[in-house]
């Protein structure tokens, strides 16, 4: 297997790197730069298998982040999950997020669940129970109020502005939207920029999706009851 840039050797009876116990492999491979691990889980059948396995992702979360190997009790409805998702969360805090504290395992394991909540799920719950289901999670770690209700908003921003392109998306913005207003105590509410980045993201980057011009001028009015002013780039079908 070989392009212009690179070549993978594929292992075989004759080849001795082909013959390295699992162990082995497991040791190399968490050397390997983690973008190029899709690359070299294609090489065989055997290697492919190891990419699965709990004991390369657990060598590969200790070598990366060698202080999860400090257990702490994990309280709240978010669970921590697997090696493999725990390595998912610390690399999204890291990278996404710029965080190297204490809380950066929580931060990542919470954008997880947010989006695979809002990608994956058929149905996902309503805003204001997903919101309190990550403001229970950062209190029962010991956060305030006030930075739970902080840093859930920077989560859900960070969310919505990753999503994917696709019309599946445009449905959840709008239903975001449109979403009626219950009244809920701080620090449960909804925040202000929370729901600006909703409709900004339905007026620019989604415009087009809009396929009748009731249903735009539904979400232009439930902006308007909402914010005043709005932007100017928000109105026109």
């Amino acid at each position: 297997m070989a392009d212009k840039n690179r070549s993978v050797c594929l292992p075989n009876s004759d080849d001795p790197f082909g013959k390295l116990p699992d162990h082995l492999l497991v040791e190399i491979f968490i050397r390997v730069p983690i973008m190029e691990w899709g690359v070299v889980s294609c090489v065989s059948r055997q290697w492919a298998h190891l990419f699965q396995e709990e004991c390369l992702w657990h060598a590969a979360l200790i070598r990366s982040f060698p202080l999860v190997s400090q257990a702490k009790r994990w309280p709240g409805p978010i669970p921590q999950g697997s090696s493999k998702r725990r390595y998912a969360a610390l690399y999204v805090s890291k990278h996404l997020f710029s965080l190297d504290g204490e809380m950066d395992e929580l931060v990542g394991h919470t954008y997880l669940f947010l989006k695979d909540q809002l990608e994956i799920t058929k149905m996902p719950c309503s805003s204001g129970i997903l919101h309190g289901t990550i403001i229970d999670q950062f209190i029962a770690c010991g956060m305030s109020r006030e930075k739970a209700h902080d840093l859930a908003s920077k989560i859900w921003l960070a969310v919505i502005e990753n999503l994917e392109e696709s019309e599946k998306t445009f449905l959840l913005l709008k239903r975001l939207a449109l979403e009626g207003d219950t009244f809920l105590p701080f620090p449960y509410s909804r925040s202000y920029e929370v729901l600006w980045k909703v409709f900004e993201k339905l007026f620019t980057d989604f415009r087009d999706c809009f396929s009748r011009m009731e249903e735009y001028y539904d979400v232009l009015g439930c902006a308007k009851q909402k914010f005043q002013p709005i932007p100017s780039t928000w109105l026109g079908y």
